[in-house]
C-alpha cells in the first residue's frame, strides 16, 4: 500500500503530538516530519517531497500563509492543506490565495482532518463551514465588482506554463522549454486551472484568448 506522506507545521508541541498520534493510527497515512518553524517546514517539505503539509498559520519565523506560497510554488506536487484556529475572512483568503487546497479548524480536528487529507491527494478541496461561507461571498463579490483578478494569483512559472497550453504544447514539449520535467509541468498546470477554476484545455484556450495572452 502506498501511503500518503504528511508533514506537520504547528508551533505547538502538544498539537503536532495530537495531530502525530491521531495520524499513525491510520493505516493509509505516515507522518514523515514535523515542524515548529515557518522557515523550517519550507526548507523539510523541499527535502522531504510530501503528498500533504497540514500548516498552521500563526507560525514564528514565517507566517503559515507565506510558508504556503514558497511551497506550492517550489513544491507543485506537494498539497497543503490548513488546521486553524482563525475562521475570520482575512485569514481564510489570504491562505486560499496563497495556494491552499483546503482549511480546517482545530475544534474539528479528527475525522475531518484525515478525511481532508484524503481529498486534497486526490485532487479536490475541503473546507469547513464558515471557511466555505467565506469563499462563496468573495467569489461573489469578485463576480459583481470585478475587483479581484484571479490571473494575479498565478506565479509567473504558472502563466508561463498557461500560455504554452494555450498554444498547443504538450506538457513534454513544455518541459523541454522551461527545463523541467513533466511532472513538474502537470503540477504547475493543475495549480493554475484549481486557482482559475477552469476544467479542460479548451477553457483554458478561451480563457487565455479573453485576457488577451495569445492570438487566434
Amino acid at each position: 500500500m502506498t501511503k500518503i506522506r504528511v508533514l506537520l507545521a504547528d508551533d505547538h508541541a502538544i498539537v503536532r503530538e495530537g495531530l502525530c498520534a491521531l495520524l499513525d493510527e491510520e493505516e493509509d497515512i505516515e507522518v514523515v516530519g514535523q515542524s515548529a518553524d515557518g522557515l523550517d517546514v519550507v526548507e523539510q517539505a523541499q527535502r522531504l517531497d510530501p503528498d500533504v503539509v497540514v500548516m498552521d498559520i500563526g507560525m514564528p519565523h514565517l507566517s503559515g500563509v507565506e510558508a504556503t506560497r514558497r511551497i506550492v510554488e517550489s513544491n507543485p506536487d506537494t498539497y497543503v492543506l490548513i488546521l486553524s484556529q482563525h475562521e475570520d475572512d482575512k485569514h481564510v483568503l489570504d491562505a486560499l490565495w496563497a495556494g491552499a487546497c483546503g482549511y480546517l479548524l482545530k475544534r474539528d480536528a479528527g475525522a475531518d482532518l484525515i478525511q481532508g487529507i484524503k481529498v486534497v491527494v486526490g485532487g479536490g478541496a475541503v473546507f469547513h463551514s464558515q471557511a466555505a461561507r467565506i469563499l462563496l461571498d468573495a467569489y461573489l463579490q469578485c463576480e459583481c465588482a470585478g475587483r479581484v483578478d484571479s490571473f494575479e494569483r498565478l506565479t509567473s512559472r504558472e502563466r508561463e506554463v498557461l500560455i504554452l497550453v494555450a498554444e498547443g504544447y504538450t506538457n513534454q514539449q513544455i518541459a523541454d522549454i522551461l527545463h523541467v520535467s513533466p511532472k513538474t509541468v502537470d503540477g504547475h498546470r493543475t495549480n493554475l486551472m484549481h486557482k482559475l477554476g477552469l476544467h479542460s484545455r479548451t477553457e483554458v484556450v478561451k480563457y487565455a484568448l479573453r485576457r488577451q495572452l495569445i492570438d487566434l
